[in-house]
Parts: structure tokens; sequence; C-alpha cells
């Protein structure tokens, strides 16, 4: 069964940054040609410094939404920050309740992850409307991906390179590394028991990816884990030649380990990327070609 159907209701929700003056007129648009009914959320165009609104503004507005019954998916538009800054004031029993598909990419990784652990609900990580419309239009790639992500009832994708061969299924968790090494220590941080852990960033010094990445592996189930999928790290600076490259990082963090690994997935800050189920379980092939493998 697929993550949606036509004609289903859904809402975009700004609980990082707002619109900023970009227009949001090519997404509707797409979301419309698929039959889609759009709602939109109350501070889409709120400002207090570099968010949608203060806290207990973009809590509101996301709340709304998260007690519509009708609303089956909610698009983030924008990354950036502040989505940590409203866990404490989010109605996790609404969506315990009602649960609602979360998409979004890179900040929107923390409520994603929180949204598995307090309410068991699922997302899909790697879109986002306004980071994928260019020119007045959404990428013609990244569309295509989004639609299959949306409505296919099965996928397999192929990309990657392994690290540690074998075969392995598990629930999908992560997103973008610094924000979900944020909720370390917290509720809304995933069990480690058990899942496939997906990594990615974005300008980042390598120094700290060694540093986050260790946070990780010091987690007291790490050891519990299932596979873990490195996408693509973008514009992450070697501060000075001694801090070491992205592989030198995932070379260090891996050693020891005896599970299927993958790096360069086409996933994270990168024009064109997969768009993959959080809290949903997936088989990973780390092989020759490694194959992520998935009904939704």
């Amino acid at each position: 069964m697929s993550f949606l159907k036509f004609e289903d209701k859904v809402g975009i929700i700004a609980p990082s940054c707002n619109l900023s003056g970009h227009d949001l007129i090519p997404f509707i648009s797409l979301l419309k040609s698929w039959n889609l009914d759009v709602v939109l959320a109350d501070n889409l165009n709120d400002s207090y410094r570099y968010m949608a609104g203060d806290d207990n503004l973009r809590a509101a507005a996301l709340n709304k939404m998260l007690q519509d019954d009708n609303i089956k998916a909610l698009f983030c538009i924008r990354g950036g920050a502040g989505a940590t800054r409203i866990l404490g004031q989010i109605d996790f029993d609404a969506l315990k309740r009602n649960p609602k598909f979360i998409i979004g990419l890179s900040d929107s990784t923390a409520l994603q992850n929180a949204a598995f652990s307090l309410a068991n609900n699922r997302s899909l990580t790697g879109f986002l409307p306004l980071y994928d419309t260019k020119e007045g239009q959404v990428d013609t790639f990244i569309a295509n991906e989004l639609r299959h992500a949306l409505f296919d009832d099965y996928r397999i994708i192929t990309s990657g390179q392994t690290l540690i061969s074998g075969e392995t299924q598990g629930e999908l968790i992560g997103g973008c590394l610094s924000v979900f090494t944020q909720l370390c220590g917290t509720s809304y941080f995933p069990s480690l028991k058990d899942k496939i852990l997906l990594l990615e960033d974005v300008g980042e010094k390598t120094y700290k990816i060694d540093l986050m990445l260790t946070q990780l592996k010091n987690q007291p189930d790490f050891n519990e884990l299932k596979g873990i999928i490195f996408g693509t790290f973008s514009n992450c600076e070697i501060k000075d030649e001694t801090d070491g490259t992205i592989d030198d990082c995932i070379n260090d963090f891996i050693n020891g380990i005896n599970i299927p690994v993958i790096k360069d997935f086409a996933y994270g800050h990168i024009p064109q990327r997969y768009i993959l189920p959080l809290g949903h379980k997936i088989t990973l092939r780390a092989q020759e070609n490694c194959t992520l493998e998935f009904n939704c």
C-alpha cells in the first residue's frame, strides 16, 4: 500500500524557517496535478529571528495540522534550524491517533525522528519544496522521485558503494547527522536496536563530523544496529590537514563494526537524491551493486 493515494489532503508546514519571499506556487501546482488537496499552515510567512515565528507560534501551527484528522501528510517547506526548539510542545498524542507522513530533509530530521520515537510515525526524508524548486519549477528528477516515493507500492533503489558487505533488514532512522545527534540523550532520540542508520550532512568541518559520529558510537544500544547507510557529506571542510577527510572519519567510525555498511548513497544536500522512508522496514543489500528494497 502506497504512502498516499490520489485526492488525499496534505499540509504544508514551517517548523523551521519561513517562506522568506520564496514562491510555493510551483510546488502547490505539482501537488494539485496529482489531485492532492493542499492546506497551508498559519505561520508560513511569520518571522522570529531565523525561524517562521517564535516557538509557541510554530508549535501551535504544527499542532493544528496534527489535530486535523483529514490531513494525511505534512511537507516541511524548508530546513535551516529551529525544529528542535518546539519538540516539547508538539502534540505527539494526536500523531499517535492519526499518523501523518512528515516529508522533509535537513532540519526536518529532528521532527521526523522524534515523531517515530514517541508516536511510531513514519516519514519521508529527502525532499524540501523550496530547496528543490529551481527557476520556477520543481526539479524534474526530484518531482519524479517524490511521485514514486508517495504513490508506489514497492521500491528497489540501486546506489552507493559497499564498505562492509552483507544483507540486513531493519527500520530506517536518522537523516542529517548534526541534527540527529542533537536528539541524543532525550526521549526524542529513537532506539538504535534493530535499526538501519542513515546519515548525511552539509557544511560541517570534518573534525566535527568525527566528533558527532563518535557521539553516536557511544550510545548504549549502538552495537544493536543492523546496518548503516552513508549519504553525501556536501561542502564538509577540512579545517586542518590533520583533521582528515570524510572517508577517514567514516573508516574510523566503522572500525570493528560487523554489520552491512555502504557509503556514497545518493541522499543528502545534493541536487538529485532519493527519497527514503524513515521509521519503515527496509532491506539493505551491501553487495557489488548496493540496493535498498521496501514495500510501502
